[in-house]
């Protein structure tokens, strides 16, 4: 193994963090990391003063391509668009602002920035890169980076869930919430669901799913306990996915759909239900991230 193949392997992980951070989907990070490997190949090393920062610097410009071309896909997707769920090793967990800045909330959050501010906001806060390289990852200067990284972080605090949620938090919430979609109990579901809660579902016009947001407790839950119709038929497994407690629902043993939660002040606030079979491939595995 080359010296340039054992730095893309020894960072690759990292690499496709970033990428997915800012694009949400798995598929479209792993062509930017096949973009980067061909750039990355063509660069002498004997001018890389640091080859983490390098690869993170091709791998933004790359991800930034592929944010003006997802954003284009996103504007004909049929429904609410929702990031590509991944099951993740326990050590994404462990490593608490990596789970937060992957789940599917936060990323859900990163939505509502521009390109730049979101590179901006993922390479300073998440991965803790200094002003001026980020100013050379996205051709800016670093004062102007500064900026953009104060506004991004207001806009995210804005909007991020409120206080942090422990794991065993999470999950607790999560099982009351399974013990009673599993009995269809509706008061039951109404006690673990915030008034306010949100429903979304994405199946991309190829399956069933809601097209437009659920709001409020009292329409929520009904949908979601129309589940136990399914009777023997159905499965609701737990799962981390983005480094957070999860569902899997497998219909006749097949993955039908990944359900991830928002959880403020003790009760579920957002529901994400992922339909799409597109977005699917990737919970069969584990997938690894690292900062």
């Amino acid at each position: 193994m080359n010296s340039a193949t054992e730095a893309f392997v020894a960072h690759r992980n990292l690499l496709f963090t970033v990428a997915y951070e800012m694009l949400g989907s798995a598929a479209d990070a792993e062509d930017v990391l096949q973009e980067t490997w061909l750039r990355w190949v063509g660069v002498d090393l004997g001018t890389v003063r640091d080859q983490r920062a390098f690869l993170v610097r091709i791998t933004t410009r790359q991800a930034l391509i592929g944010l003006r071309t997802l954003r284009r896909r996103k504007e004909s997707y049929v429904g609410p668009w929702l990031p590509e769920p991944l099951l993740t090793a326990p050590d994404v967990a462990e490593d608490i602002e990596l789970a937060e800045s992957v789940s599917m909330a936060m990323l859900l959050v990163l939505e509502t920035l521009g390109p730049t501010e979101r590179a901006v906001f993922v390479l300073r806060e998440v991965f803790d890169l200094a002003y001026d390289e980020i100013a050379e990852a996205v051709d800016k200067t670093p004062a102007a980076i500064r900026q953009i990284a104060h506004r991004a972080r207001a806009h995210v605090a804005a909007r991020r869930p409120r206080g942090a949620v422990s794991p065993g938090e999470a999950q607790n919430a999560l099982d009351a919430f399974r013990r009673a979609v599993d009995s269809g109990d509706l008061q039951r579901l109404l006690d673990v669901l915030a008034p306010d809660v949100v429903l979304l579902g994405d199946g991309g016009g190829v399956v069933q799913a809601v097209t437009a947001p659920v709001v409020g407790a009292d329409e929520v839950a009904p949908l979601v306990a129309g589940l136990a119709r399914f009777g023997a038929a159905a499965s609701l497994q737990p799962a981390h996915i983005n480094g957070h407690p999860a569902l899997i629902l497998r219909l006749d043993g097949q993955i039908d759909t990944v359900l991830a939660i928002r959880i403020d002040d003790g009760l579920i606030t957002g529901l994400y239900a992922v339909r799409n079979p597109e977005k699917l491939s990737r919970v069969e595995h584990e997938t690894s991230m690292s900062r």
